[in-house]
């Protein structure tokens, strides 16, 4: 009869268990694909003492259990132990063909990761209380609460991954992030009709910024997004039904220069009426441009807005001119427009005048290019106690 193993104080040992010289334990098993595996442990039972000098853990025992518990649960007790930082860069490889702004933020969200003492925790060890303390840290480091919460999206979306994949049995992002960190993102505002008329009196009065007046006027009548509108080319312009064709948008970054892309998504693409103004402003502009020669960008040529070198303008081009526009105008009136002021401030105010006329709200989605009814409602309108006003009315009427 064979020799029951013990440990140094004589206890018997169980399959697989044993004790080194320096007096770890050990439990030896073979995982799922054949392999043996290894679990280490300083105590044999929980009421042993922690060596004086070691790190205090669960037993020998108590990890036995929980191995056993995930081997019940069907938990992969290797991918289990990846971390943080490998789930994500697991979770993103599945998906490599993106846009470049977001291949931009999935590298700056796995630097941030590398550097904080979360993405080298194994995931198994993740809890809400730890997704709850990064969100924290990220607040103090001085990242925007929105930038928080598009990366608390994206590792929740990692981690469920996990939980599909049985690495794990809960994801620790599943909380909400309002609760944790103060939501203190301004919000968007847009301009009232008087705030609009000033601003474009004052542009086309300026002897600096009166070049612009079209292609300001043309951001508020088209409600594009800023990328979309660089994009523009004469062939974009059915002027016969007075449409606007979206269906690219003109970006540029350090690696690749000049490139045009695909619509933010797919639902991006599509014909924007024209009003009135703008059928005007987009004649007098191809009118005033004849015989100009412009460069070609992944065979796209016939850009409508310029720079003096013959490339097309940039969101970065107008982003600074809005903020040189307001600077100058806050200085000469009373009524102040917002410093933040930007393209976007223009597509905002289309949206929710749009809205405050009653459009339907599917007709208002499509021609935003949204992809969620949910940012047509609620992001962008905005009621007021007149557009309220008017629908009682109407209610009225009907009765």
């Amino acid at each position: 009869m064979s020799q029951k193993r013990r440990d140094n104080k004589n206890r018997i040992l169980n399959t697989g268990e044993s004790q080194r010289k320096d007096g770890r334990y050990v439990y030896k098993y073979t995982d799922n694909f054949g392999q043996p595996q290894f679990i280490y442990a300083w105590k044999l039972v929980p009421t042993d003492k922690t060596p004086k000098g070691k790190r205090n853990d669960l037993s020998l025992r108590e990890k036995e259990a929980e191995l056993q518990k995930d081997f019940y649960d069907g938990i992969d007790t290797i991918g289990k132990r990846m971390t943080v930082c490998q789930l994500y860069a697991k979770k993103i490889k599945q998906r490599p063909n993106v846009a470049d702004s977001t291949e931009i933020g999935r590298n700056r969200l796995m630097k941030s990761l590398e550097e904080d003492k979360l993405g080298t925790c194994p995931i198994e060890k993740v809890k809400v209380s730890d997704g709850k303390e990064w969100a924290i840290r990220m607040k103090e480091k001085g990242v925007a609460y929105q930038t928080i919460k598009n990366d608390k999206r994206s590792l929740k979306s990692a981690f469920h991954m996990a939980i599909q994949d049985d690495c794990i049995r809960k994801n620790p992002f599943d909380f909400n992030l309002n609760e944790v960190i103060e939501n203190d993102t301004e919000p968007k505002t847009s301009l009232t009709l008087e705030q609009e008329e000033s601003l474009y009196s004052f542009i086309k009065s300026d002897k600096t910024y009166y070049k612009y007046y079209d292609e300001i006027v043309l951001l508020r009548e088209t409600g594009l997004r800023v990328s979309e509108f660089c994009g523009l080319t004469e062939t974009d312009l059915d002027f016969e039904n007075r449409l606007i064709n979206i269906d690219h948008q003109l970006l540029r970054n350090t690696k690749r220069g000049y490139y045009i892309e695909k619509t933010k998504t797919e639902s991006g693409i599509r014909k924007v009426p024209m009003s009135d103004r703008a059928y005007e402003i987009f004649k007098r502009i191809l009118n005033n441009r004849k015989n100009r020669k412009t460069i070609t960008i992944d065979g796209y040529t016939g850009f409508l807005f310029l720079q003096s070198s013959g490339y097309p303008r940039l969101r970065d081009t107008y982003d600074k001119l809005f903020t040189r526009i307001v600077r100058k105008y806050n200085k000469h009136h009373e009524e102040q427009l917002p410093n933040k002021m930007t393209p976007h401030t223009l597509r905002h105010t289309f949206c929710t005048n749009l809205a405050n006329y009653g459009i339907n709200p599917h007709t208002l989605q499509y021609i935003m290019g949204h992809k969620n009814i949910l940012m047509t409602l609620s992001y962008y309108t905005h009621p007021t106690y007149l557009s309220a006003q008017a629908e009682m009315e109407k209610i009225n009427k009907q009765k």
